[in-house]
């Protein structure tokens, strides 16, 4: 299947391995809303990143925590990257609280930071599909769909946006929501 669609002079692709080994500029890191390690994949980039970023954390905290659908940006330690920005994805409650737009809400935050910071390239985990429960069949067409937007209306500001995607099933339903994205003529 595709693995990659480029929209206008950038590129989005599709990944099967681990993000804290793909070297971009910037990596986003699937967070929780206190912004302290968790397990999966924040588990996994506060651990190959080293204490580093827990501290920066530890400063730019918001007062209350990070709200669903936001993020904030930390120097990436010992990763392959610049910048982590720790977006909050919403926890699953059936799809009937707002939860698709917090999602998207939470990656274009994150290419906003991105862009914002100067990146060229940003890797992404599938927010909110792992302890959070957020369907993939479900998150994908949101996780892409809120990419090509924002690199359709933001041209030249990002190259590269990689999906990194850690177990098979996952990435499937990542290339069939690409396919559904490429056939609703959302690719220039």
């Amino acid at each position: 299947m595709k693995m990659e669609l480029n929209i206008g002079p950038a590129v989005i692709r599709l990944v099967h391995g681990d993000i804290t080994r793909i070297p971009t500029d910037a990596m986003v890191n699937a967070a929780n809303d206190e912004l302290v390690p968790g397990g999966g994949v924040d588990g996994a980039i506060h651990r190959a990143g080293g204490p580093a970023i827990l501290l920066e954390l530890n400063r730019l905290r918001p007062r209350g925590g990070c709200p669903t659908g936001s993020a904030v940006a930390t120097g990436a330690g010992n990763l392959p990257a610049k910048w982590v920005i720790h977006a909050v994805g919403p926890i699953w409650r059936g799809g009937g609280f707002a939860e698709p737009e917090d999602l998207a809400s939470a990656y274009e935050t994150s290419l906003k930071l991105a862009a914002g910071l100067g990146a060229r390239t940003v890797s992404l985990p599938s927010l909110s599909t792992g302890a959070y429960g957020y369907p993939v069949a479900k998150a994908a067409p949101v996780a892409l769909g809120t990419a090509a937007r924002f690199l359709s209306k933001n041209p030249g500001t990002l190259a590269q946006v990689v999906f990194v995607l850690y177990d098979e099933s996952t990435l499937r339903a990542y290339e069939r929501a690409l396919k559904g994205l490429e056939s609703e003529g959302r690719s220039p």
